[in-house]
């Protein structure tokens, strides 16, 4: 529940008392969060299966458990019911994933936000489909809105490799998907580890403790100040489409 945002909790408590159409921003961060817990669900319980460290060693109830458990918590929570430690790369690459896609906007989950995925992969789907406008639920997107998802998704993508280069030469001994998994974790401000934090020197603590301020702080500071200064100037440039792809 915390993972879907003020918003959208607002939306649902009004809908209890009066019949109203959910907005666009309530429709997506639904939809996108149910895809991303079962896809999340249905992933892990593939590749932790028959890992004994992990889900291997439990009966099928507690597997199902176990996993739907992780899928919920890799986005909103950071609680771990099984050794994050032990899973094998792909389910560490799983958690990166939803991790960096984290919650709802104006919530507590950090992450770059399931709405900020959710547009991209519209405007992907609609651009395949040959769509001058980007749709959904009836509506259409603005471009503003376009621009936004994707700048807020390439400034989180590029704190996490900024920072995943800067780690690697600070703890050389350390494997590199645990290194990836903790900047992630902490620019998302989950809270899970693979358990090498304790290991990790001053130095790339230090970075881990920007990283978390950061990934918090500065993508919700990003998303406003970018909606809060648009503005149209009193001019605009002869169009020019440069080859893409």
């Amino acid at each position: 529940v915390g993972g879907l945002g003020f918003p959208v909790l607002h939306e649902l408590l009004l809908r209890r008392r009066q019949r109203i159409r959910l907005s666009l921003h309530a429709r997506l961060t639904l939809q996108a969060t149910l895809l991303l817990l079962l896809a999340g669900f249905a992933a892990l319980l593939a590749s932790e299966w028959h890992n004994p460290r992990t889900l291997g060693g439990l009966d099928v109830g507690a597997k199902l458990w176990a996993a739907a458990f992780a899928s919920v918590s890799a986005r909103t929570a950071g609680f771990n019911s099984i050794d994050i430690g032990a899973l094998n790369a792909e389910s560490l690459l799983l958690h990166e994933l939803l991790m960096f896609i984290g919650g709802g906007s104006a919530g507590t989950a950090g992450g770059v936000k399931v709405t900020t995925v959710g547009v991209l992969l519209l405007v992907l789907w609609n651009e395949i489909r040959g769509h001058e406008d980007v749709e959904f639920a009836g509506r259409r997107i603005a471009s503003s809105t376009q621009r936004l998802a994707l700048t807020v998704f390439l400034m989180g993508a590029a704190m996490v490799l900024i920072a995943t280069l800067l780690l690697v030469p600070l703890a050389p001994t350390v494997r590199f998907e645990a290194l990836l998994f903790e900047v992630v974790s902490a620019f998302a401000t989950v809270g899970l580890s693979t358990g090498i934090t304790a290991q990790l020197p001053a130095a790339g603590q230090l970075l881990l403790i920007a990283l978390m301020f950061i990934g918090r702080v500065g993508i919700v500071t990003l998303a406003v100040a970018v909606a809060l200064h648009a503005g149209r100037r009193p001019y605009r440039f002869p169009e020019e489409k440069p080859l893409v792809g």
